[in-house]
């Protein structure tokens, strides 16, 4: 198995693909090109359904554009707006899982990236939303353009997160260069 077969979403995957049921209902809090939520579509099939956000234009269209080459439209709904917003889209303990992909646009504009003032307020939103038992998955994007700055602030956040309620989980490639994104799991106790 390669490096990049073995990266921070690969391994977000095979964790999400154990956690989400189908006819589950799923959040992709950061759209981006739209290779997450049609993994979450095509898990929750056709009675399921997923929710994908994100702040820019570019990133919609390219995630309504991949939906609807695999097929997959129907199940998901896209919404340009803040992941800061959840909580006006979803219901307490409804959601089976939440992904999120910390940092910029894949070939997109590296000004525009996710910064801890608004990510740390998605996540607690989403927290809230978790069904018992669900899952959070974070691919945490670092260095270049968008620095340490949020890198550093989620790793403190995730430490604040109450114990008795939530398992986070932070992945580590110890030995790989150049700033490599790391996975982060969060599970709700039941």
């Amino acid at each position: 198995m390669g490096i990049r077969s073995f990266g921070a979403v690969s391994i977000a995957h095979k964790i999400i693909a154990e956690h989400v049921p189908s006819g589950g209902f799923c959040i992709d809090a950061t759209a981006g090109r739209g290779n997450d939520t049609a993994f979450l579509a095509q898990l929750v099939g056709e009675k399921g359904r997923v929710l994908a956000f994100d702040i820019q234009q570019e990133a919609i269209d390219s995630t309504c554009a991949l939906l609807a080459e695999r097929g997959l439209s129907e199940i998901v709904r896209v919404i340009l707006d803040s992941h800061s917003n959840l909580a006006q889209y979803a219901a307490p303990e409804t959601v089976d899982c939440i992904t999120f992909n910390f940092g910029w646009l894949p070939a997109g504009n590296h000004q525009i990236f996710t910064k801890p003032q608004t990510s740390i307020p998605a996540i607690e939103a989403g927290l809230q939303l978790l069904r018992p038992h669900g899952l959070m998955s974070l691919c945490v994007y670092y260095g270049k353009d968008s620095g340490f700055t949020e890198r550093d602030a989620l790793l403190n956040y995730f430490r604040t997160i109450d114990s008795r309620r939530f398992t986070v989980i932070v992945c580590d490639f110890a030995n790989r260069p150049n700033n490599p994104p790391f996975p982060v799991f969060i599970l709700k106790d039941g």
